[in-house]
């Protein structure tokens, strides 16, 4: 983490949170961490992918729906989660539009392993194209959701920005630089040339002006 300068990424810090403070909003902010890269070229270099768990929960309001057995959807009730069963999935039809809207309505999907396996069956391609093809349930619902809510990803595409959720404003400033540190040394442990390879480093609430830490 020696590149970024602690003075400033704690200045940056307080300053975002006292700028949300002063204009607050009707929902939680969520912080953005913005990295612009250089020395890329995404036509011929390997495109990156990773995700990293970070200590601290950046969007604890993630929609997340449980495509589960007997066991996961009365885990998922318990702790009011949505959840879906087989025979839920089936009244959908694989109708594209139907599949589409349960893609949009949450962010993301986990689900019992043998559910996972029919997915493709019984709703088509739908939440793949989206994105959101579902994480297999491996521990209780609530540990996976917790993970869910805790990982973020970081993917090069075809522009060499990238932007992802990584605090919210009811977080101290211990837990986002926390949060930041973790992020930013995990995105440098991908690139080809570590932090030869970022141009620049932003933070940004939802609805304020970025910071500059790198």
């Amino acid at each position: 983490m020696s590149k970024i300068s602690s003075d400033v990424l704690r200045e940056s810090i307080t300053n975002l949170l006292e700028g949300s403070k002063a204009k607050p909003r009707k929902f939680q902010e969520t912080i953005e961490l913005q990295i612009g890269l250089k020395n890329y070229d995404p036509q011929k270099d390997k495109r990156f992918s990773g995700t990293v768990k970070l200590p601290y929960i950046p969007r604890p309001r993630l929609k997340i729906c449980v495509l589960g057995d007997v066991k996961h959807c009365e885990q998922a009730q318990a702790i009011a989660i949505d959840s879906k069963s087989v025979e839920d999935l089936k009244k959908l039809n694989k109708n594209k539009k139907l599949v589409k809207k349960l893609a949009q309505s949450y962010h993301a999907f986990l689900a019992s392993d043998a559910v996972i396996k029919q997915i493709p069956r019984l709703l088509g391609p739908g939440l793949n194209k989206a994105g959101k093809f579902p994480t297999p349930i491996t521990k209780t619902v609530q540990e996976q959701v917790n993970e869910t809510k805790a990982n973020i990803k970081f993917q090069l595409k075809k522009v060499l920005c990238l932007g992802v959720a990584i605090a919210n404003v009811g977080m101290n400033g211990t837990e986002i630089r926390t949060n930041i540190v973790y992020a930013v040394n995990f995105l440098v442990s991908l690139l080809k040339k570590n932090w030869q390879n970022v141009r620049c480093l932003y933070i940004k609430s939802s609805m304020g002006k970025p910071y500059r830490v790198f």
